[in-house]
């Protein structure tokens, strides 16, 4: 990598730092500044923001590398993203903004009581410490391609920048720093990578001629994995903390409506583009043993340098967004649902309880990315706890904001269990435990609702 390339990516992470220092004061006034910018976000901040914490690095990373596998196909996981986001604002959103919550756990303690939400805030809350994790290894990964700084040195490097602005600026960092991100992805990505990646190509004609049959087909993936997007992320992201902590933020309900309705439609945008970008690389890149990498070649010998820099640094956005989001999501769930609950502590801490939690949180999630290559397993088995065991139950609150707290816990408890054995007995692989969860889930919490409801009426 040239040195222009060098001083974009070095100018790009001070930028994130100074954002930190400029919004520490208002941040630390109280914690709904701290952790929800003070319910006060409005509609093209709080599009922007949204965009880039859903947008991250999987989505990037992976949906280039679905596309270089699977062609326009491989669309399906990131626009299942989008239409996520689009039923949490029309529908849900109305339901929940109202409430003034900080967390989704603590809506089941609202329905269900506290053991509901020391449960679901332990699940929700080590599902998102992991996306911290993979998305720090994703940046490592990277820089490590393009930069040829070593794994560890860039991933503390990076590390570094996102917990410091984290901590300073809470969430009004993580909104200020978003917005600049979302523009460095969208042009990066729509604007330069895209058009370069399919004119190296030799255009969309030559495209439909090079590649292999089917490539230009919606369902070449394969319906046992369109339905397996389905099911994961877009009912994953109807209940993610990341995502909801964002909603908190927007300044009143039509905001938060018209704002997801648009970040939905972006999504949509986004997956076509970057399966597009993957199928076009599978055009002028050499046959790739781990098709992985396939973003981080297509930059490499697509772009000139100074654009590969910007393109990079689009890279390096989509994936701190995320990290900073599920870190700062991570340190309030497991202060607010976990610790405070635990202690029967009244109130919601204090700003400074929040900024030390998200400085170990973050340093943890860094020293594991440095020692675990493959944490890919463990996040998959987070994301099946995450739909499998709470999504009912958290569902169901959302919806009715009532119902039994002993269907909630042993719902919760059941499925993880179903979820966990079913993991070791068929692998990672298989979407049998994630199936297995939720039935098991939605039965038992239907059967214990209904029993206890008739035994009211008797």
């Amino acid at each position: 990598m040239g040195s222009l390339d060098l001083s974009i990516i070095v100018l790009y992470l001070i930028g994130m730092v100074l954002i930190g220092f400029a919004t520490q004061r208002r941040a630390a006034r109280n914690q709904d500044q701290f952790l929800v910018a003070g319910r006060s976000v409005g509609r093209v901040l709080y599009s922007g923001t949204l965009a880039a914490v859903i947008i991250g690095g999987g989505a990037t990373v992976g949906g280039v590398k679905l596309g270089y596998t699977y062609g326009i196909s491989g669309m399906w996981l990131v626009s299942m993203y989008g239409l996520g986001i689009i039923v949490m604002g029309l529908w849900l959103v109305p339901r929940i903004l109202r409430l003034e919550l900080y967390t989704i756990p603590e809506l089941l303690a609202r329905t269900y009581g506290n053991s509901a939400r020391i449960a679901g805030g332990i699940v929700m809350g080590c599902y998102d410490f992991m996306i911290v994790v993979v998305a720090t290894t994703a940046i490592g990964a990277i820089a490590e391609v393009l930069i040829g700084v070593s794994r560890t040195q860039s991933i503390l490097i990076c590390s570094a920048v996102m917990i410091g602005y984290s901590v300073l600026g809470g969430m009004w960092a993580l909104t200020i720093t978003d917005i600049v991100q979302f523009a460095i992805k969208t042009v990066g990505i729509l604007f330069v990578l895209l058009p370069v990646a399919i004119a190296r190509a030799g255009g969309l004609a030559h495209m439909h001629q090079a590649l292999p049959p089917g490539f230009f087909s919606l369902t070449h993936i394969g319906w046992s994995k369109i339905s397996a997007f389905v099911t994961l992320y877009f009912l994953g992201i109807l209940i993610g903390q990341d995502g909801w902590q964002r909603v908190f933020t927007a300044r009143n309900v039509a905001t938060a409506r018209s704002g997801g309705l648009i970040v939905g439609l972006y999504c949509i945008v986004y997956a076509a583009a970057g399966a597009l970008i993957g199928a076009a690389g599978r055009v002028f890149l050499p046959p790739l043993r781990d098709a992985d990498l396939a973003f981080a070649q297509i930059v490499n010998v697509a772009l000139p340098l100074g654009l590969r820099g910007l393109v990079l640094a689009a890279s390096l956005a989509a994936i701190m967004s995320t990290a900073t989001s599920c870190l700062l999501a991570t340190s309030t769930v497991f202060l607010q649902d976990v610790w405070l609950t635990l202690k029967e502590a009244k109130g919601t801490g204090s700003v400074a309880q929040s900024r030390a939690l998200t400085l170990i949180l973050g340093s943890l999630a860094a020293a594991t990315a440095c020692v675990v290559h493959d944490v890919i397993a463990a996040l998959t088995v987070g994301y099946d706890l995450l739909v499998g065991s709470i999504w009912i139950p958290t569902l169901a609150a959302m919806i009715w904001g009532r119902g039994v707290w002993s269907a909630a816990l042993v719902s919760i408890a059941a499925s993880a269990v179903v979820v966990v054995a079913l993991v070791c007995a068929l692998g990672i692989e298989s979407v049998a435990p994630l199936y297995g969860g939720l039935g098991t889930s939605l039965v038992l919490f239907a059967t214990l609702t209904g029993v206890n409801r008739r035994g009211r009426a008797n």
